[in-house]
C-alpha cells in the first residue's frame, strides 16, 4: 500500500493588489490612518458604507449640541442607551493585525478617525485619536476631563427607570430613540466645578479637529515611508487632507477599503476587499 501524499493547503484567492501592499508595507516606516470601516466587524456601523448610519439619521453637529439646550439632552439620553453597547465592542481580525504589524517594526505610527478606543484595546500603542474618544467626557464650563464610565455610572443613578432597548449604536456612539421617551431622562453636570454641560471628548460633525493634533500627524506623515489608509471612504478632508499631502510629498499611498474612495485617484496601490479578511493576510505576508 503507497504512503499517503501529504496533505495540501489549498490555493489562497488571490486578492487584486494585495501582493503590491505586502512590498509597499514591508519596507517599514508606514503610518496607518484608519477609518469607520474598520470597526464594523466589531459591531459598530460606518457612516457611509452599504448600510452606513448616514443612510438612516443625521448625526450630531458642534452648532446643535453648544446651543441647543434641547439638542443636548436629547444627545446624551439617547448616548446613554447606546454606550453599553459601544463600551463592549471587541477588536476584530483587522485591529489584531495592525496591533501585529506595529509590534513587527513595520509602522512608524498609527492615526484613526475612530472614536471606539479599538486599536488600544488590541494592543497598538501610542495611537492618535484624529477625532478623540468616547471614552472621556470634557465639560464645556472648566474644561476637566473625566473618564466616560464614571459618568455612566452617575446617569444610571439618577435614571434608574430610563432604558429603552435599542439594537444598533451609531459610530459617534448614541442610539435612536422616539422623541417622547427623551422626556424622561435626567443629565448631570460636571463634578469638578458643580454645574458645567459635559460634552463627549470627540470632534462632532462641523467642528474643528485641534490644529496642534493636526500638525503631529502632519509630522508623522512626514517621517513615515508610506501612508496606509483603512476603511475608510476619505470623504471627510479631516482624513482626506493626509493623502493630498502624501501626494505633494511623493510619499505611496495604500488603501484597503470596501467600495470607492474619494483618494482612489492618488493612491499607490487600491485593494477592495473585506479589512476583516485581507488584513490578517496582510501581516501573515509580512511576518507579522
Amino acid at each position: 500500500m503507497s504512503a499517503a501524499l501529504p496533505a495540501v493547503e489549498p490555493p489562497r484567492t488571490a486578492v487584486p493588489g494585495l501582493d503590491e501592499l505586502a512590498d509597499l508595507v514591508a519596507d517599514g516606516d508606514v503610518l496607518v490612518l484608519s477609518g469607520a470601516g474598520l470597526s464594523t466587524d466589531s459591531g459598530i456601523p460606518d457612516y457611509r458604507g452599504a448600510s452606513g448610519s448616514l443612510r438612516r439619521h443625521t448625526p450630531m453637529t458642534w452648532q446643535t449640541f453648544r446651543r441647543d439646550p434641547r439638542g443636548r439632552h436629547r444627545y446624551w439620553a439617547r448616548s446613554y442607551v447606546g454606550w453599553p453597547q459601544m463600551a463592549a465592542a471587541r477588536p476584530n481580525a483587522g485591529h489584531s493585525a495592525v496591533a501585529r504589524l506595529q509590534r513587527a517594526g513595520l509602522l512608524g505610527g498609527v492615526v484613526t478617525q475612530n472614536v471606539d478606543g479599538l486599536h488600544q484595546a488590541a494592543g497598538a500603542r501610542d495611537v492618535v485619536e484624529l477625532h478623540g474618544g468616547l471614552d472621556r467626557t470634557v465639560c464645556l464650563a472648566c474644561g476637566d476631563v473625566a473618564g466616560r464610565a464614571g459618568l455612566h455610572r452617575r446617569l444610571r443613578a439618577a435614571n434608574p427607570g430610563f432604558g429603552p432597548r435599542v439594537d444598533e449604536v451609531n459610530p459617534d456612539g448614541d442610539a435612536e430613540l422616539p422623541d417622547e421617551v427623551l422626556d424622561g431622562f435626567v443629565m448631570v453636570d460636571c463634578t469638578a466645578c458643580g454645574g458645567g454641560p459635559l460634552k463627549p471628548d470627540v470632534v462632532f460633525f462641523g467642528e474643528t479637529v485641534p490644529r496642534d493634533r493636526v500638525d503631529a500627524c502632519f509630522r508623522l506623515l512626514e517621517d513615515s515611508g508610506s501612508l496606509l489608509v483603512l476603511g475608510s471612504s476619505l470623504t471627510v478632508m479631516s482624513g482626506y487632507r493626509f493623502v493630498l499631502r502624501a501626494a505633494e510629498l511623493g510619499i505611496p499611498v495604500g488603501v484597503v477599503n470596501l467600495g470607492p474612495t474619494r483618494g482612489d485617484a492618488k493612491v499607490d496601490v487600491k485593494v477592495d476587499a473585506p479589512l476583516g479578511a485581507v488584513l490578517p493576510e496582510l501581516a501573515r505576508r509580512c511576518g507579522a
